[in-house]
């Protein structure tokens, strides 16, 4: 909670899947972009900015590896605990919503490596201001709505559909409360923490522009662009260096 008058933040990156759609032997989230664990990239977000922690939810056989190779490793000091998620994400950021003990929290994906500082920064400002929010943005695509044999029955207005991105924002006791309040229902129909606040909370949920790199990477194909974005990157900075 507040220290010193200071509200406090909590980001809790979630790397307990399993990461089936990419394909690999190797855990999604462990899995080399640019000679540096997937997982790497968006502790580094967090560690680099002004949230005050930072809870790291991975599978229980892995916790010792995220502890001594990616933790200690990298010096990521802000990780406050690394705890054993669930079979499913909900379940896992429950673990982590436990655990908490700050003013508000910033729920990201694992597997989204472009998270940067100024996605945070609005993030942080909006949850501060709205209480509820979530990184996200219009979609470009028409988007279909089809029955079970894959027919198209509506085609909804374009202008008001967002695709969803992390992180996810929220007053920490008010989600924590969401959680429970669902976990107790045994709801299991759940794909993202806003879903969790729009059926068990009490807020509405602003929607805060990210970014269109800011993608979840999930299969082999994410991967090749996630490089691209990656050489993108580093060809810019050189430039800047001149």
């Amino acid at each position: 909670m507040k220290e010193n008058g200071k509200e406090t933040y909590t980001a809790v990156v979630l790397a307990a899947g399993k990461g089936s759609r990419m394909k690999s032997r190797v855990k999604k989230q462990f899995m080399k972009l640019m000679g540096r664990p997937l997982i790497f990239y968006p502790l580094r977000a967090f560690q680099e900015s002004t949230v005050d922690e930072i809870i790291l939810v991975t599978e229980k056989d892995s916790i010792s590896y995220c502890r001594e190779k990616i933790v200690k490793r990298y010096g990521f000091t802000k990780v406050s605990h690394i705890v054993s998620g669930g079979k499913e994400r909900y379940e896992s950021v429950y673990e982590a919503l436990k655990r908490a003990n700050s003013d508000y929290i910033l729920i990201q994906d694992g597997a989204r490596a472009f998270l940067n500082d100024d996605i945070i920064i609005r993030a942080m400002e909006a949850v501060k201001k709205y209480k509820a929010c979530v990184i996200g943005m219009p979609v470009k695509d028409t988007i279909k709505i089809v029955d079970k044999d894959h027919y198209a029955i509506e085609t909804p207005d374009r202008s008001t559909l967002w695709q969803m991105q992390t992180p996810q924002c929220f007053v920490t006791e008010e989600i924590r409360e969401a959680y429970k309040k669902m976990m107790e229902a045994q709801e299991q129909n759940v794909t993202d923490d806003a879903m969790v606040m729009e059926k068990y909370g009490e807020r509405r949920i602003k929607l805060i522009e990210g970014s269109y790199k800011n993608i979840k990477i999930t299969t082999p194909e994410d991967m090749l662009i996630g490089k691209a974005f990656m050489k993108m990157r580093r060809f810019k900075h050189k430039l800047f260096k001149k």
